[in-house]
């Protein structure tokens, strides 16, 4: 479930980003940047903010 949960929510993200960045200004695609490094940061550390904040709300990790 959890991995459901944080595709939902980072894929939210960069289409809001996207969405700002064309109707609102461009440097909102600054945000998708910033995801972006961070996806990168996790593969290599192991950790993720987001994974982190779903756990302790409740979301529970995949068996197996």
């Amino acid at each position: 479930m959890l991995n459901t949960y944080f595709r939902v929510i980072v894929g939210t993200m960069v289409l809001l980003s996207f969405v700002l960045a064309v109707y609102v200004h461009i440097n909102w695609l600054w945000f998708t940047v910033f995801i972006g490094v961070n996806l990168i940061q996790s593969a290599f550390t192991k950790w993720c903010l987001l994974e982190t904040i779903l756990l302790k709300v409740g979301v529970k990790k995949e068996e197996g």
